[in-house]
C-alpha cells in the first residue's frame, strides 16, 4: 500500500477522523473507504470494536498508524480514522437545495453540514471559492454526516442555476429583503437557500434574485453567525414541507 500524507486539497483522498465519523462513513458510504487506521492507544474500546467489525464486513484494510493520525488530526487523542476516496455527487433536481457561497470558515462549513442533514437537506452546493469540504476538520466538524449528503462544488453561482433554473430562490441578506416567517409563508419548491460568506455576505446583484430574505433581530448585534443564521433559515424552511 502506498505511504499516507499529511492532508492537502490536492490529494484525492481524506480523512474521517475519530471513531463517530469513520463509522458514520462505513454506515453511509463504505465503498469510499480505503483503509482503516487505528491507534495503539485504542485497544479493548466497543466503539473501536464496532468500527472494525464494520471494517471487516466491507474488506477495509486495518493498520497501526499512531504517528499518521497525529500529524494528521494534530491531537494526541485521536485513536482511529478512515482514508477515504473524495467524491462528488449529483444534487436531486426536485429536492430543495442549500447553496453555500463562498463559506471560508471550515468550522461553520462542518457544522452547516451536520446541520442540514439534520433538517432533511441533503443537496449542498457550494460555491467556490470555498473552504475544502473534505479537508479532515471539516469532516469531523460535520460528526461524519458529510457521508449523508449529495455535495457539488461549483466554480460560479450562474453555473448551479444553469443546472437548477426551476428552484426558487431565498437569498438571504437585508437589500430588498423580507423577514423570514414572511418568505416562508410564501415559499415554493423545490426551493435554493442561499448563504454567503462569513464577512461579506452575498454580493449586491443577489437582492434580485428570487426572493431575499432577512433574519430579524435586535440591534445590539449587527449580524448572526454564519452557522446559526444557515441554522434558523433550514428549520424555518423545513416546516409544513
Amino acid at each position: 500500500m502506498p505511504s499516507l500524507e499529511a492532508y492537502s486539497r490536492s490529494l484525492d483522498y481524506s480523512y474521517a477522523l475519530g471513531l463517530f465519523p469513520a463509522s458514520e462513513l462505513m454506515k453511509k458510504r463504505p465503498e469510499l473507504a480505503r483503509r482503516l487506521l487505528v491507534s495503539t492507544k485504542a485497544e479493548g474500546s466497543e466503539g473501536l470494536d464496532a468500527l472494525r467489525a464494520l471494517c471487516t464486513e466491507h474488506r477495509v484494510r486495518e493498520e497501526h498508524a499512531d504517528k499518521i493520525l497525529s500529524r494528521v488530526s494534530g491531537k494526541e487523542n485521536c485513536f482511529a480514522a478512515i482514508v477515504f476516496d473524495k467524491f462528488q455527487s449529483e444534487l436531486n433536481p426536485s429536492g430543495n437545495h442549500l447553496v453555500l457561497h463562498h463559506p471560508s470558515d471550515k468550522g461553520n462549513l462542518g457544522t452547516m453540514l451536520r446541520t442540514a442533514l439534520g433538517f432533511g437537506y441533503r443537496d449542498i452546493a457550494v460555491i467556490r471559492p470555498a473552504a475544502d469540504a473534505f479537508d479532515p476538520h471539516v469532516v469531523r466538524a460535520s460528526m461524519g454526516a458529510i457521508f449523508g449528503l449529495n455535495l457539488r462544488y461549483y466554480d460560479d453561482f450562474d453555473a448551479y442555476r444553469a443546472e437548477f433554473p426551476q428552484h426558487m430562490l431565498y437569498p438571504f441578506m437585508l437589500d430588498a429583503s423580507v423577514p423570514l416567517a414572511e418568505g416562508v409563508a410564501r415559499k415554493k419548491t423545490p426551493f435554493s437557500l442561499i448563504m454567503g460568506n462569513e464577512g461579506s455576505g452575498l454580493p449586491p446583484e443577489f437582492a434580485a434574485c428570487g426572493q431575499p430574505v432577512r433574519i430579524p433581530h435586535n440591534n445590539e448585534i449587527d449580524s448572526l453567525n454564519l452557522s446559526v443564521a444557515a441554522a434558523i433559515g433550514m428549520y424555518a424552511f423545513a416546516q409544513n414541507d
